[in-house]
């Protein structure tokens, strides 16, 4: 699963999660840092990533449009880089199964 890492979460964590995503990107890295949640929505529909965010906003627009692209809705509040890179290691498997499952578009990890 190629995941889009948007605004509210570190660049870093391309480098940090490679071995598990190893086709992610972030935001900032493709010109996309100042986009606006649709148009971050549609570079994920129209390039296969599922898009990480905390931004609830992008739940709402998963309800409105659906899917594709996939939302991993990352509800742990303000934390670390290390820590959202444990919450997503921890969870690799359930995000692999959410990958295969063609009926869901939102995956809520907290």
């Amino acid at each position: 699963m190629k995941l889009l890492f948007d605004q509210q979460l570190s660049p870093r964590l391309v480098a940090r999660l490679q071995d598990l995503f190893p086709e992610s990107e972030h935001v900032s890295h493709i010109g996309l840092d100042t986009a606006d949640d649709a148009t971050v929505w549609a570079y994920c529909r129209v390039n296969s990533f599922a898009l990480a965010s905390k931004d609830r906003d992008f739940n709402d627009l998963a309800v409105l449009r659906g899917f594709p692209p996939k939302l991993i809705w990352l509800q742990s509040g303000n934390c670390t880089t290390a820590q959202i890179e444990s919450l997503i290691r921890s969870h690799a498997d359930a995000i692999a199964e959410f990958e295969a499952d063609s009926e869901a578009g939102v995956l809520a990890l907290s």
